[in-house]
């Protein structure tokens, strides 16, 4: 099958590199060039290219389990959502006695709600490296306990693809609810400093743009590195033939629930990077059209190649940024409309149309 393989070592070296330089020609451009030169970049595109690159971060950890496993999730927004509201929830620590209540521990929310103390979940936020682990731990836990139920169960197609829809929609409706302790319908906002740094900074923003690319190419090299690995072959085979994997004597249940979690705790990442730069988490990161226009991404770019993800992250919400700017009300039109195209059109998306291409072109090449 085309489902395979990603960047070669050479074109994966090229693609790292490139977006190595854009990181650098972006920051400065922005904090050197000043505002009136025609080569400056604002501080507001470089947050938007942070959140596109923390989107892209998404669209990976998606293709990974998507492309390789044959594992559609519908639910991958929970996770996306989870890593975003522990990095909130350090947010809101320190904000402190800043907020319009002037309470010292309890967040503005909560105060208004009458709260007395902060729930015990709460608890240990104030510490960075404890919030860094919760990105890690919260989306990766559910994920361990979601994918043993349903691996162990063997639910597999359509079936798996409508339970983690569920899932992220029951979550959806439970964040929504005031005695949560997570904000309700308003979520968390009004973000002040991390790690000590002013948020509204231009220099800050700067640099969760560049924490954004660099974790966009770890995450990249870390899903490259287990795809081409042996456990990566076993993936390929349990997707493309699951009866005779186990036959062969392979716990394709174990293959699958590793594979899902890290995939998880990157979506997690993914969403601890996108609150600080938007400034907002809301039970709306649960919904499941979101976790559906991550698909869209991935098909569009082309699944099982994971740097078409990443181009499919990119352009779609680039094109997201234009339409809704121009005609709001008919961007879900528009989205539509691509992934009709990429699923007539481009089966294999953006990806297979340049591997096409280039597979066109390299007997011309050769006889030359």
């Amino acid at each position: 099958m085309w489902l395979s393989k990603p960047l070669g070592e050479r074109q994966t070296r090229v693609f790292l590199a490139v977006l190595l330089a854009a990181l650098l020609l972006v920051s400065l451009a922005n904090l050197l060039l000043p505002a009136g030169h025609p080569l400056h970049v604002s501080t507001y595109t470089v947050t938007l290219l942070g959140k596109y690159l923390s989107y892209a971060l998404l669209a990976v950890a998606v293709d990974l389990v998507w492309g390789y496993l044959g594992i559609l999730s519908l639910g991958h927004g929970a996770f996306f959502a989870l890593g975003g509201y522990a990095m909130g929830m350090y947010l809101m620590r320190q904000i402190g006695d800043r907020g319009v209540y002037g309470h010292p521990e309890l967040p503005d929310f909560m105060v208004f709600l009458n709260w007395d103390s902060l729930p015990w979940y709460w608890a240990g936020f104030d510490m960075a490296w404890f919030a860094f682990l919760m990105v890690l731990l919260a989306p990766g836990l559910l994920a361990l306990v979601f994918g043993f139920l349903a691996f162990r169960s063997r639910v597999t197609g359509v079936y798996l693809s409508i339970i983690t829809q569920a899932l992220t929609f029951a979550l959806m409706l439970a964040f929504f609810r005031n005695e949560m302790g997570f904000g309700g319908n308003n979520g968390l906002t009004d973000f002040r400093e991390l790690l000590g740094f002013d948020l509204r900074a231009d220099a800050t923003r700067v640099g969760l743009f560049i924490a954004s690319g660099i974790a966009l190419a770890l995450g990249y090299w870390l899903c490259r590195a287990i795809v081409l690995s042996k456990l990566g072959r076993v993936c390929v085979a349990s997707r493309d033939a699951q009866a005779r994997t186990r036959f062969i004597g392979y716990r394709v249940e174990r293959v699958q629930l590793f594979v899902f979690v890290v995939s998880a705790m990157l979506a997690g990442v993914a969403g601890a990077l996108y609150v600080p730069q938007v400034g907002i988490i809301n039970p709306g990161e649960f919904s499941p059209l979101f976790s559906i226009e991550i698909v869209v991404w991935v098909a569009l770019g082309g699944r099982a190649t994971l740097y078409g993800a990443v181009l499919g992250a990119l352009l779609v919400n680039y094109a997201k940024t234009v339409f809704t700017g121009v005609m709001p009300d008919a961007w879900l039109f528009a989205l539509g409309g691509l992934f009709v195209v990429a699923t007539v059109l481009l089966p294999r998306g953006i990806a297979g149309l340049l591997a096409r291409r280039r597979s066109s072109t390299a007997p011309k090449e050769a006889s030359a």
